[in-house]
């Protein structure tokens, strides 16, 4: 794996902090106290996070599956979070020994992790950049020793676009990261949403943690995909995004869309 230089940064044990409650959402270890009870207060206020989350993730691997199943050899996967098994590199890997991935995220505690937990080869990198900055995540050294722009590339934004605000101006990012991949390439997305119930709750709990969530209706993520095709089913509640089975698409109540795209030439 590359290496840039990342440190174990000083961690905040006293607030909230969003990859670390998803971590606890999702039955992972590497939390804390406060992200438990931050968690907690995300459930009481909505029942449907933790499964939210699990939807998220398991939708996640199996859009993984379907852009290297269509020949996709390298990822970016944008505001990975921490680590948790299996991980991209590990999906892809398990169609095509060929797989390149790197692993972004702006919070050093995530990339710290990433860089201890995820290391493996020279076709695995983990970069510490901004997506707000997008030609900051695309100049990054440990990215441009790994993805060759030159060909397909699949540009994972799942559940961090929601940690952008209006003013951060998320359209005009996901618009720098499709004018820099070629034909061919796909964008895998996920994005919480207000459509199916009231998030004032979970606003409020990451309101005190380490970014605020900011939901978007379903019109408004679909403008994400300017640009790009969508592969059916299209955008659609993470459960619905072709379960593979009929237990795996119960979607009530997820208020979570997820869809991936291609970019035609």
């Amino acid at each position: 794996m590359s290496q840039h230089g990342l440190r174990v940064p000083e961690i905040d044990t006293g607030r909230p902090h969003s990859a670390r409650i998803y971590d606890y959402l999702l039955g992972g270890k590497n939390h804390y106290e406060v992200d438990q009870r931050a968690g907690d207060e995300l459930i009481a206020a909505s029942p449907q996070e933790r499964s939210a989350a699990r939807a998220n993730r398991a939708f996640m691997e199996r859009a993984v599956h379907h852009v290297v199943g269509h020949g996709i050899r390298q990822i970016l996967d944008i505001g990975t979070g921490l680590p948790h098994a299996p991980n991209v590199h590990e999906l892809a890997l398990e169609t095509t020994a060929e797989a390149r991935v790197v692993y972004v995220d702006n919070d050093p505690i995530v990339t710290a992790h990433a860089d201890a937990l995820l290391r493996s080869s020279d076709a695995v990198g983990v970069a510490l950049a901004d997506l707000r900055d997008p030609r900051a995540v695309l100049d990054h050294p440990c990215v441009r020793d790994v993805i060759d722009f030159d060909e397909p590339v699949a540009v994972l934004l799942a559940s961090v676009l929601h940690f952008l605000t209006d003013a951060d101006r998320p359209q005009r990012v996901v618009a720098a990261l499709r004018d820099a991949v070629p034909a061919g390439s796909f964008l895998v997305l996920s994005h919480a949403t207000g459509d199916f119930g009231d998030c004032s709750g979970a606003r409020t709990v990451y309101d005190r943690a380490s970014a605020p969530l900011t939901p978007r209706s379903r019109r408004a993520i679909e403008r994400f995909f300017d640009g790009f095709d969508l592969v059916e089913p299209g955008l659609v509640q993470v459960p619905l995004w072709r379960p593979g089975t009929p237990a795996a698409a119960r979607g009530a109540g997820i208020g979570i869309y997820g869809a991936v795209a291609r970019k035609s030439g």
